[in-house]
């Protein structure tokens, strides 16, 4: 079945019905349930999706590990031939996933949705051509002992999937995982599935039936029983801190390993040297306005040296102001839309906070409009409150939406004391023309990925995951394929076996 197959209409006036994958086949679920997905961006219902549960799960992970057994027999490089066609076709078929992916997450075609297509392309390029690295080592025990390591894959593995950026982190569960002979059962997140079923049919149009199947439904009618499921090895999760404390859980009644990438309320410390245009673009790109700040990365916490607090405020205020926010499918806009209602809701109540906080100064946004085109969808208004302290809630909490705080600070040591005042440690901003504060402050930042004078997005081959409560294990990176989806095992020969008699 074709990428275009998956999510066409019947007719151009029913809602898509997109079925999810078990063990090579497109179904529905078993109890005949469906969800509707909705378009943020229009408030209006775009597609019918199965509503699976643990009658589902149970098929979908039996396929799995029935397909483990010959999938983990195929040679690495032939796992990774299998996954360079699958970049190859991902990246042919880049343009009308991100349209896709605009349709059900909001976020903008040109600043967001074609530029995940293509980096998940990216991401089975890279792991693909990574299959010759899963190699051990010898250990040199002696002349008369031969003591050698074998990488081994762990099983079935259940991952877990977020709805900001869909295609993307089921990108970098599958690949991964199957790159290291695993099988896989991946739980969409029901508010984005379309998308990542888009990836599941060109990934089986490659592999085996089995190897990759991929279920939609709600968390705990069809994530639960993943993550609880006794024939699964090995537990990926990315989401919040909340959830990851219950997949955890789950977990550890099992002995099962698990992978974490959870959430952050990440600082960005500007110094007084840098009250510059290029570090307010910066620091812009690092708050991940353009993805409406739906990002665990976003550096929501502005630590700005008093010299420079309103002057880098006001530069601040212009560029932001300056970006259209406004139908995603538009070339020209900049920011879409929230995810959800919930969501929507949510993100307002801390900017209502904001606003009724004594001590807060609003500096620009505000709540969205009720009346105009924005209010036809979720659109939330960038916004930037200015403060003294760390230690309120809009500060300390995750908002996943564009609610900045700014708070000022002289002494380096108290800037840094602060930015660690968390039990996040996902990632950290530094910036300064003085290479040497730059860099003695990445290293004190509790965080799992500092950058210094840039607010970038992650890259294949990049180390990514957190520190403290921001999860456990690492992703992106060929260490982070070896370490979350595979098994060392020691193979100790004695070369001075006595002859046979």
């Amino acid at each position: 079945m074709s990428v275009t197959e998956v999510i066409r209409p019947k007719a151009k006036t029913e809602l898509r019905h997109v079925r999810m994958l078990i063990n090579g086949a497109w179904v529905d679920s078993l109890s005949g349930m469906t969800l509707t997905v909705e378009n943020p961006a229009k408030r209006r219902l775009i597609a019918t999706i199965p509503r699976g549960d643990a009658a589902d799960v149970e098929g979908a992970v039996e396929a799995a590990a029935r397909a483990f057994a010959a999938w983990s027999k195929v040679a690495p490089r032939e796992r990774g031939r299998l996954l360079l066609r699958v970049a190859d076709k991902m990246e042919a078929e880049a343009e009308e996933i991100a349209r896709m992916i605009v349709l059900e997450t909001g976020n903008a075609l040109r600043t967001q949705a074609r530029g995940e297509a293509r980096l998940a392309a990216d991401i089975f390029r890279y792991f693909g051509g990574l299959a010759g690295e899963l190699k051990g080592e010898t250990i040199p025990l002696g002349e008369h002992v031969l003591s050698y390591t074998r990488r081994e894959p762990l099983g079935v593995v259940g991952a877990i999937i977020p709805w900001n950026a869909p295609v993307l982190l089921g990108a970098l569960k599958i690949a991964p995982a199957l790159c290291a002979g695993n099988t896989l059962v991946l739980k969409a997140a029901e508010d984005a599935p379309l998308a990542v079923l888009m990836m599941a049919a060109i990934c089986q149009e490659f592999l085996p039936a089995g190897a990759l199947s991929v279920l939609t439904g709600l968390g705990e009618e069809c994530g639960g029983p993943l993550a609880r499921h006794p024939l699964v090895r090995k537990l990926s999760f990315t989401g919040s801190t909340e959830v990851g404390k219950i997949i955890m859980r789950a977990a550890a009644d099992r002995i099962v390993p698990v992978s974490l990438e959870l959430g952050g309320k990440s600082p960005s410390i500007v110094y007084p040297d840098a009250d510059e245009d290029w570090v307010v673009d910066g620091v812009i790109a690092g708050m991940r306005f353009t993805r409406q700040s739906q990002s665990c990365t976003a550096g929501s916490r502005l630590f700005l040296h008093a010299d420079i607090f309103d002057s880098f405020l006001e530069k601040l205020r212009t560029k932001t102001e300056a970006l259209k926010l406004g139908d995603p499918l538009d070339e020209a806009t900049d920011i879409g839309s929230i995810i959800n209602d919930k969501q929507f809701t949510k993100v307002c109540g801390y900017v209502e906070e904001g606003l009724e906080r004594k001590e807060a100064r609003l500096v620009f946004g505000g709540l969205p409009p009720r009346e105009g085109p924005l209010s036809e969808g979720y659109f939330a208004i960038p916004t930037v409150f200015a403060d003294t302290s760390n230690d309120w809630r809009l500060a300390r909490e995750e908002i996943f939406g564009p609610v900045l705080v700014a708070i000022p600070w002289q002494d380096e040591a108290d800037a840094i004391r602060m930015a660690n005042d968390s039990h996040y440690g996902l990632a950290a901003y530094v910036w300064t023309h003085d290479i040497g504060s730059g860099l003695r402050t990445a290293h004190a930042i509790e965080s799992g990925w500092v950058q210094v004078n840039q607010g970038l997005g992650q890259v294949p081959g990049h180390s990514y995951g957190g520190y403290k409560q921001s999860g456990i294990g690492r992703e992106f990176s060929l260490e982070g394929m070896l370490d979350s989806f595979t098994q060392r095992k020691n193979v100790t020969v004695n070369l001075n076996t006595p002859p046979r008699r």
